[in-house]
């Protein structure tokens, strides 16, 4: 199994980035999906999770500027929408899979998110 997350960079405060995750080697249709990151000398935190049927949850942190919608047309993609970006979200992103969200098997390899001017 592979989670293959991309989309991570530099942007200015108040920007926006979208994230991809590719899953491969399993079969994810049945699979919540979800966002984790870590900043520096912080612990990991859930970002945002989307189950199999499309129910979502959100960390406080982030409700109402990032969204993560599923592939519909691919069970085994799934995107992080970033808006309104501030430098509190710089961390490393890591995209997740498992049976319920908040519980993940499989992790990618992380993506950085810088949000400075």
């Amino acid at each position: 199994v592979q989670l293959q997350a991309s989309g991570g960079g530099l942007v200015q405060p108040g920007g926006s980035l979208r994230l991809s995750c590719a899953a491969s080697g399993g079969i994810f249709s049945r699979h919540a999906m979800g966002w984790y990151r870590q900043a520096p000398g912080k612990q990991r935190e859930l970002v945002a999770g989307i189950t199999n049927g499309g129910s979502t949850n959100y960390a406080d942190s982030v409700k109402g500027r990032f969204i993560i919608p599923r592939d519909n047309a691919n069970d085994n993609t799934v995107y992080l929408q970033m808006n309104s970006l501030k430098p509190e979200d710089t961390a490393v992103y890591y995209c997740t899979s498992g049976i319920i969200i908040g519980a993940p098997s499989y992790w990618g390899q992380g993506t950085q998110v810088t949000v400075s001017s």
